[in-house]
């Protein structure tokens, strides 16, 4: 059973930092794209970050100079170094696996999302 498990979401004043992990079992992801999501209530999924597996990053725009994605392959994990963080960055993160090389997807395989609020 292939299973994506995120940790380390919490509350954080603003200006504070949190680091993300994404554990996946159940298969290697070593040749997919790992991204992260987030949704906060009543707004639409968002997108974060992502990673391929030649370790190219991709962020959105929300979020460019701050977080950081980066994964450890022999692990099969991915993370999300989040610094500098805002209220407007609370939201439920979600990872995520692509099978493609593409950071825009199609994602197959999602995580059950970490809560991260921050307060102002």
């Amino acid at each position: 059973q292939v299973q994506l498990v995120e940790s380390g979401g919490g509350l954080v004043q603003a200006g504070g930092s949190l680091r993300l992990s994404c554990a996946a079992s159940g298969r290697t992801f070593r040749t997919y794209t790992m991204g992260w999501f987030r949704q906060a209530p009543g707004k639409a999924r968002e997108f974060v970050a992502a990673i391929t597996w030649a370790r190219d990053t991709y962020y959105g725009d929300a979020v460019k100079g701050r977080f950081t994605i980066s994964r450890d392959i022999p692990k099969n994990t991915a993370y999300l170094q989040m610094n500098s963080l805002k209220p407007e960055d609370t939201a439920v993160y979600n990872c995520a696996g692509s099978p493609t090389s593409d950071h825009r997807g199609p994602y197959n395989y999602w995580g059950q999302g970490t809560q991260v609020t921050v307060s102002s």
